[in-house]
């Protein structure tokens, strides 16, 4: 079972969340294949940040729409954008429209992760924007709900609908704490689970 991981990371965190995601799938038995899709800003419009978290990505291959169907499951990963997905990854997404015509994902379980420099930035509305793709393609979404014990107590990332990441812009916090790792995996895990019974 092969479980592709689709995400675009502008400064790293939504890749490491990515890297966690795939470490539950993996624990659950199943196989990661994580995809990055492409940088849509010119490198002057790219700070030394972005750069080296670009840089720190380039052994990742990028994402093909004609691989999607091949996958038992598919997790799409964005930063925030005032409350929407990033248009890297939006612009990826746009050019399923052949799948959705042929219906090659129709059942194809489908889940979200994302992350935002305020706790109210966008965390949950992201997940429910990526998610609008999802329903037209008639995927099953599996949200992470509240399975895990850390949703309860986490003071940064991690909710209902999916794995986040709290990444103030002030540079306090840069890398997941401990509850977003503990999220993230246990989404991964029960993803690979769902995906599997689907399958």
């Amino acid at each position: 079972m092969t479980i592709g991981i689709v995400f675009y990371s502008t400064y790293g965190t939504t890749h490491a969340l990515a890297q966690e995601v795939a470490a539950g799938i993996a624990s659950a038995g199943g196989d990661a294949a994580l995809r990055r899709v492409p940088e849509l800003m010119p490198d002057e419009a790219m700070d030394d940040n972005a750069k080296a978290a670009a840089e720190a990505q380039s052994d990742i291959a990028f994402a093909d729409v004609e691989e999607l169907p091949e996958f038992d499951g598919i997790i799409l990963g964005s930063p925030t954008r005032f409350g929407n997905r990033a248009a890297q990854l939006s612009q990826f997404i746009d050019q399923t429209g052949p799948l959705w015509q042929s219906g090659r994902l129709v059942g194809k379980p489908v889940g979200f992760f994302t992350g935002a420099a305020t706790m109210h930035g966008g965390h949950e509305s992201t997940i429910l924007t990526m998610s609008t793709w999802a329903y037209h393609q008639g995927m099953v979404i599996v949200p992470a709900g509240y399975a895990n014990e850390q949703m309860g107590s986490t003071r940064t990332g991690g909710g209902p609908y999916g794995p986040t990441h709290l990444s103030p812009t002030d540079g306090s916090k840069t890398s997941l704490s401990d509850e977003e790792i503990s999220i993230a995996r246990g989404y991964g895990e029960h993803f690979a689970t769902i995906a599997a019974k689907l399958a």
